[in-house]
């Protein structure tokens, strides 16, 4: 894939590996600055405590509900991580597969653009309206 130009967007991420029961949220929020990926990545439990990918630690950058990471991502290719889960009844390393695909990346820029658009009919329509009060009162 040609290169990512910097700013936030949206990816969908697949997770296989493990037992097949956890989950994480997809889409993903992905951030790309001065080339690097970093992912977004929010599990369906608040029982795992770190990340290794590549012989790497990441921690969670939240301390209240479901784990949240923010990890180094790559795009079309398979990524090998573990994850440590604090859920059974000691610590466990559980491998999985993470897969973040190209093809539905979408820019997050389309939200703000549609707040804009909002913003702009709703100064046309006060425009409008104080151009008809003018009016009525000039006569």
């Amino acid at each position: 894939m040609n290169e990512i130009k910097d700013g936030t967007y949206t990816v969908d991420v697949d997770l296989s590996g493990g037992s097949g029961r956890a989950k994480i949220e997809s889409p993903t929020e992905l951030t790309v600055k001065d080339g690097e990926i970093k992912a977004k990545i929010c599990w369906d439990s608040p029982s795992y405590d770190y990340m290794e990918i590549g012989g790497r630690e990441y921690y969670p950058v939240n301390k209240e509900g479901n784990s949240v990471f923010v990890i180094d991502a790559e795009l079309d290719r398979e990524l090998s991580v573990k994850a440590e889960t604090v859920a059974m009844s000691r610590p466990h390393m559980i491998d999985y597969t993470l897969y973040f695909d190209s093809a539905s990346l979408r820019g997050s820029g389309g939200a703000a653009y549609a707040v804009c658009g909002a913003a702009l009919a709703a100064i046309a329509a006060a425009a409008v309206i104080v151009l008809r009060i003018r009016k009525r009162h000039e006569k």
